[in-house]
């Protein structure tokens, strides 16, 4: 591995809690030194990043690469080379693959697959049920032996709850994570929009609030009877929040993030039907919106992610009720980071910390986030200030949906590093 230096960057490191300018020396695939030069050191590669931003690499917590099963909507090449140029170099993947990630020999064979890719780093989260059926429990403990970090259902609800809770009692005695969707399947079941007004004049089935809310009853009474730890994916309401809030006040470990997708847009956007707004769960409305903006800005809601999820022309081009919900998100994360933290007045730097090291800690990563002497070099060079137009074409993943398709937006990345090497260059 070279030995590199990257020069006159604006060093931003929430972690740390540095932001200015000074030199970053990587070596032997590790953060060495940061401002002066540690003995002995010659680069040999130098990296100029006057007028740029040196970041850690973004940790995505929602990341479906399509693979096995889905090769058609997506392959890890494509969703990795997508990974490099948003700058994102950690991915935690939900189990609805197929077969779903039940198996230690299917979590072996993805992080094979990843680590031979040799780009972005793999997390694996476990199906918490066999084939995400919601009726045996998986081995969780010889998943975590083959990689896991985690535990979910996708966006697959269990329905049994007795299920649900001897699955909770096994993820506490062994201290794993629960990643739980709340989704609850009855009130959700034939639903495709926001229940609301923009749904009642196209005509949508609705997805009340109250299918989030009825959900997040069950799984925090469920988390306070057996101790689970609990974090909660894609809040969508502000509802929803109060209730996570209202956990926290009484001493629960239970964390929670939102997507990319739910903070820039609300059930206005669909439009006259745009597919690309078809989303799990349902876009709410501007009300949830605000909120969901204000509690990710205020710390209330830990981390940010994608919901990266690739669908092919055939699965949106389709009447919206009738087309395949997702949207793809891993080259949009940092733009569309940096949008919602202007938009918040927040630091360039607390903006990152919901995509760096927040993330971090949910998804229980310690040698990435941050760029500490010793971290594992990965590393996002980018330039704040430079505006790119979203378009299929400039879209490296193989799913090109996305409901910010034609917009301007800010943030153009300049390297991606990973484990010091250097892995994409735009």
């Amino acid at each position: 591995m070279k030995k590199i230096l990257i020069s006159n960057g604006r060093v931003v490191d929430p972690a740390n809690r540095i932001d200015r300018v000074q030199a970053v020396y990587v070596a032997a695939g590790k953060v060495v030194a940061l401002g002066a030069a540690p003995d002995g050191f010659e680069a040999e590669c130098t990296i100029d990043a006057a007028g740029l931003v040196v970041a850690p690499g973004f940790i995505d917590l929602a990341a479906r690469l399509r693979e096995p099963g889905f090769e058609y909507r997506a392959t890890l090449e494509s969703e990795m080379d997508a990974a490099m140029a948003g700058g994102v170099t950690s991915l935690a993947i939900p189990p609805d693959t197929d077969p779903a990630l039940d198996e230690p020999g299917l979590v072996e064979m993805l992080c094979y697959r990843a680590k031979k890719l040799n780009r972005a780093h793999v997390y694996p989260v476990g199906a918490l049920t066999l084939g995400l059926k919601g009726e045996r429990l998986s081995e969780m403990a010889e998943l975590v032996e083959a990689g896991c970090v985690a535990f979910s259902q996708a966006n697959v609800p269990v329905v049994d709850t007795t299920v649900l809770m001897r699955a909770l009692q096994y993820a506490a005695t062994f201290g794993f994570r629960v990643w739980l969707q709340p989704l609850a399947p009855f009130l959700s079941r034939g639903g495709h929009a926001h229940d609301g007004e923009v749904a009642t004049r196209l005509g949508l089935a609705g997805i009340p609030v109250a299918a989030e809310t009825v959900a997040l009853y069950t799984y925090l009474e469920l988390a306070r009877i057996t101790g689970a730890r609990l974090h909660i994916t894609r809040l969508s309401s502000a509802a929803g929040l109060a209730l996570i809030e209202q956990a926290r006040a009484e001493g629960m470990d239970v964390t929670c993030d939102v997507s990319i997708n739910h903070v820039h847009l609300c059930d206005m956007d669909i439009g006259y039907f745009n597919a690309n707004c078809h989303l799990i769960p349902p876009l709410r409305s501007q009300r949830d919106r605000e909120a969901l903006r204000r509690g990710l800005a205020e710390g209330r809601i830990d981390a940010l992610c994608s919901d990266h999820t690739p669908v092919d022309d055939d699965g949106k081009q389709t009447p919206f009720a009738e087309s395949e919900p997702g949207a793809t998100g891993l080259e949009l994360l940092l733009p569309l980071t940096l949008k919602w933290a202007e938009r918040a007045g927040l630091s360039l730097s607390t903006g990152l910390a919901r995509i760096t090291s927040d993330a971090a800690k949910i998804v229980g990563i310690t040698k990435a986030g941050h760029l500490s002497v010793g971290a594992r070099a990965d590393i996002c060079v980018f330039d704040p200030a430079a505006y790119v137009t979203i378009t299929r074409d400039n879209l490296r993943s193989q799913g090109k949906n996305t409901p910010f398709l034609g917009m301007e937006l800010p943030g153009k990345v300049r390297y991606t590093l990973v484990e010091g090497q250097v892995m994409f260059e735009g």
